[in-house]
């Protein structure tokens, strides 16, 4: 008797849609998706050595900013959308 699914293996599926992107957990970390589609990142040198650093330097790392927008089509693929 034939399977119900036809030729296709079992815990197959045999649907022509192609698999859904995974988001790249690396990039999933470190940036973030805004209401309006513009991607934030964290400031560099906010991790040590905040010491010898000025308050207001520290305070204006503190900050999300904006990619560079060169860098947001890739971004956003690694991110799926």
């Amino acid at each position: 008797m034939p399977r119900p699914g036809g030729n296709a293996p079992p815990g197959r599926r045999r649907s022509g849609a192609m698999p859904k992107m995974k988001t790249h957990s690396g990039t999933n970390k470190r940036f973030r998706l805004t209401g309006s589609g513009k991607i934030m990142r964290r400031r560099a040198n906010t991790n040590h050595l905040l010491e010898r650093k000025s308050s207001r330097y520290t305070r204006r790392l503190a900050k999300e900013v904006t990619v560079a927008p060169s860098d947001v089509k890739e971004i956003k693929k690694l991110l799926g959308k």
